[in-house]
């Protein structure tokens, strides 16, 4: 009582509030980075081909590049080349892309090109069936990611392993599938380096084709000499990386922004302690 009267008589007095009953968290829902599609790649097999849009692609009219990735699985690289994407986006590093990427299951036949030496067809039976999943590739995917989403014509592949070898192969022997090419650790110590021993020949036919950024790491001399062999014939049209400081295992996600940073170029300048300045990577 005495508390009240001062307060009438004085100045306001603070007045305790009563406290708040607890918010209950919200319902879980769903994070959503991208849209999936189940194309037939042969009798009873779909394959999923997995679709990231840039930030900002549900606002205006902008169309976008796109970034096909070999290995592109929900339980493949998808997520990794997606997430590299969009941060590398955020940094100016490189153009925001429409990611896409295209699952493969039995990998030693849809991403090698030829059966191998003796050891490796008796080990790897079914190895050597690339040209299949090259014809997936240019006659159903690239079709219904440039009728379906806002494209700008511009594209380029990317992935690791085998699917380097894959890629390298496309370059050489199918190079306008695609503007630009990036082969991570490309496996091309496959069949005693068959690919790259040919690859002058493949180059000789002087086809139009864009630049192939080519790494290898510490592998062994197989790999390295197979590396040095395509990039030695190919001129200015390869940025040859080698890593040896990587290991298979470590070399992906460590050249991953670089590689999106040479095909997909930015006019932006940044500062060389960022450690963002890639051999190959100036805009032309």
């Amino acid at each position: 009582m005495l508390l009240a009267l001062a307060c009438l008589f004085s100045a306001p007095c603070a007045v305790a509030a009563a406290p708040s009953a607890a918010v209950a968290p919200s319902a879980a829902v769903p994070i959503t980075i991208g849209e999936t599609h189940l194309i037939p790649f042969a009798k009873d097999d779909m394959r999923q081909v997995n679709v990231y849009l840039p930030d900002g692609y549900g606002q205006g009219n902008t169309r976008y590049p796109v970034l096909y990735l070999i290995d592109g699985g929900l339980s493949q690289d998808f997520l990794h080349i997606a997430g590299t994407s969009a941060l590398n986006a955020v940094w100016g590093r490189s153009l925001p892309v429409i990611v896409v990427g295209i699952e493969s299951k039995d990998r030693r036949a849809e991403l090698i090109g030829s059966p191998g030496n003796a050891g490796q067809r008796k080990q790897y039976p079914t190895a050597g069936q690339s040209a299949a999943f090259r014809t997936f590739l240019r006659d159903q995917v690239k079709p219904l990611v440039e009728a379906t989403y806002r494209t700008n014509g511009d594209d380029g592949v990317i992935g690791e392993s085998l699917a380097g070898l894959f890629i390298t192969e496309i370059w050489l022997r199918e190079p306008g599938l695609f503007h630009r090419y990036a082969a991570i650790d490309a496996s091309l110590w496959w069949d005693d380096g068959a690919l790259a021993k040919a690859a002058a020949g493949l180059l000789a036919a002087d086809r139009q084709r864009g630049p192939l950024f080519l790494t290898y790491s510490n592998e062994g001399p197989e790999t390295a000499q197979a590396a040095k062999v395509v990039a030695d014939a190919s001129g200015p049209l390869v940025c040859l990386v080698p890593r040896e400081d990587l290991t298979h295992a470590t070399a992906y996600h460590t050249l991953a922004p670089q590689a999106l940073q040479f095909l997909f170029p930015t006019d932006n300048k940044h500062d060389a302690e960022w450690g963002f300045e890639v051999t190959c990577s100036k805009k032309s």
